[in-house]
């Protein structure tokens, strides 16, 4: 059975359940409240008779103006005897000589009753007439209640078909009312399938009612999930594309140089060190994707202690000037003692991705400028350099994995990068608790900021 109409079902039984017992109520207080009526008149005219009636010496019942009385048409009156003889009748019935409810001539207590007379029905009162604890008889007044039966079955039949048609109603407005409120749900479905079936993540969920309800909610949801697994398709699709094209070079130079030694028949030197090179490549690859790959899983911890961050600056600039030589300068800016609380390895790798690429893309008589500071809270390292900038398009983009742009930083021109190290200094500073930001013009230089917490007091020092 379909949730459509499990809820329609849900609601027709609550509203009939509802009306039913609204209608029970109706019809119960109604009858009740004829009843009363009817009773209250027979008590009345009961209480009358009785202070009208006496007894002689010897116990027989003698009746006073009972004709007097003013008694309606439709209201009857016997006294009876304690023999059971009719002593005396309302005018209305003289020629009605039988009991109006023989069943409570010997009751010993008032009681109602309903009787049928003739196709007639009649509401009774039956009173003992007792002087001490003598009984000398029993009184009978009975009123016609024709009329409250035709009400109560007018009111029974109007309550019935209302109700019906009140669940006719509210039948067809909940089926209309959850095709409506699921109709969006079958849009979810229809949608998956589409991209199941096609294998298409472009697909979106239209939805034209309030963003704010529940399938409002649940649409913008799928949707942005949607977006999310198409971005991390296309991410995946072109991380596969970018490995495969990184492998391919060294692969293929490997290749050649094996083919080359074949066919001259000797070990060449020069094959062996280009071999031996893009072996290295290969393994300076992998590391990073696995560290990478570590990273993300949650699988590589950061071994956190208070690192003088101006020293290890200095450490790293001792290292890297060996990769400038004498091709540009390397100047160090404004220099303050700063301590943090991080991973000294990481770090270090971070400042060494930074500088080394500046310093790969900084063209001949270029200079590079570093420096560390701090503002407020934070310590601040920049690196800038004088090389050729990159794209104000390309900047978003350059900390991803194999980015590619035709002037960005992804890529080293010696043949040693693979558009990781950007990768993996964004990751190190973000979980230090720090930020990246960059600023770049085409043709004036770059200056990436690197922004970490100082360190508080319950980091542990340095062994």
């Amino acid at each position: 059975m379909s949730l459509r109409i499990r809820l329609t079902l849900l609601y027709i039984t609550l509203v009939g359940g509802i009306l039913t017992i609204f209608g029970i109520t109706v019809y119960g207080s109604v009858s009740i409240t004829l009843l009363n009526q009817v009773d209250e008149t027979l008590e009345r005219t009961a209480l009358e008779i009785i202070e009208n009636t006496s007894a002689n010496d010897l116990g027989d019942l003698s009746i006073v103006r009972l004709p007097a009385l003013d008694l309606p048409t439709d209201l009857y009156v016997q006294v009876w005897g304690k023999d059971n003889e009719l002593k005396a009748s309302s005018p209305n019935i003289r020629l009605f000589t039988s009991p109006l409810d023989p069943g409570s001539l010997e009751s010993t207590a008032p009681i109602y009753r309903n009787e049928l007379i003739a196709n007639v029905p009649l509401r009774v009162l039956t009173v003992p007439l007792m002087v001490g604890e003598r009984s000398l008889g029993v009184l009978q007044v009975g009123s016609i209640i024709s009329v409250i039966e035709a009400t109560q079955r007018t009111l029974l039949s109007v309550l019935i078909i209302g109700t019906v048609i009140a669940i006719s109603v509210a039948g067809l407005a909940g089926w209309f009312t959850t095709n409506r409120a699921l109709s969006p749900l079958e849009d979810v479905t229809h949608t998956a399938l589409q991209i199941t079936r096609a294998d298409d993540l472009s697909h979106r969920i239209p939805y034209h009612g309030s963003p704010n309800d529940e399938v409002g909610q649940l649409i913008n949801a799928f949707n942005q999930t949607l977006s999310r697994l198409e971005s991390l398709f296309h991410t995946q699709r072109r991380f596969m594309a970018d490995v495969g094209h990184e492998l391919r070079t060294p692969l293929t130079v490997i290749k050649g140089n094996v083919g080359l030694m074949r066919r001259i028949g000797e070990t060449d030197e020069e094959s062996l060190a280009g071999i031996e090179n893009e072996v290295d490549r290969l393994t300076r690859l992998v590391g990073d994707l696995l560290l990478l790959a570590q990273a993300e899983s949650g699988k590589l911890p950061l071994d956190k202690r208070l690192v003088e961050l101006d020293t290890l600056l200095l450490e790293v600039m001792q290292q890297v000037r060996v990769l400038a030589r004498d091709r540009l300068q390397m100047k160090l800016g404004e220099i303050d003692q700063i301590l943090v609380c991080g991973d000294k390895d990481r770090l270090k790798q971070v400042m060494v991705n930074l500088i080394g690429n500046a310093i790969s893309y900084t063209p001949v008589g270029g200079e590079v400028v570093v420096g560390v500071g701090k503002s407020g809270s934070l310590a601040r390292l920049t690196i800038s350099d004088t090389g050729p900038g990159i794209p104000a398009e390309d900047l978003p983009h350059i900390f991803e994995r194999f980015y590619r742009a035709e002037k960005s930083r992804t890529r080293s021109r010696d043949g040693k990068g693979f558009g990781l190290g950007l990768s993996i200094a964004y990751w190190i500073v973000n979980n230090h608790g720090g930020k990246i930001e960059v600023n770049s013009k085409v043709g004036e230089g770059t200056t990436f900021c690197v922004w970490l917490p100082l360190a508080e007091g319950n980091c542990i020092e340095e062994t």
